[in-house]
């Protein structure tokens, strides 16, 4: 029996089911997940804030 009933490894869950690569939307969702959070690191380096140096007494 071949059909879409008896092919159990297309019942995707959980992430899975939304991230993917069979179809183009899936795939398209992976890329976009991927270049987030690629931005999301380097906008975090860039506004965080620098260590202000020490005060030295005399």
């Amino acid at each position: 029996m071949t059909g879409p009933e008896s092919d159990g490894h297309f019942q995707l869950t959980g992430m899975e089911k939304h991230l993917n690569s069979n179809t183009f939307k899936s795939s398209m969702k992976c890329v976009l997940t991927t270049y987030g959070s690629i931005a999301l690191l380097v906008f975090f380096f860039m506004l965080r804030p620098t260590k202000i140096p020490a005060v030295k007494a005399t």
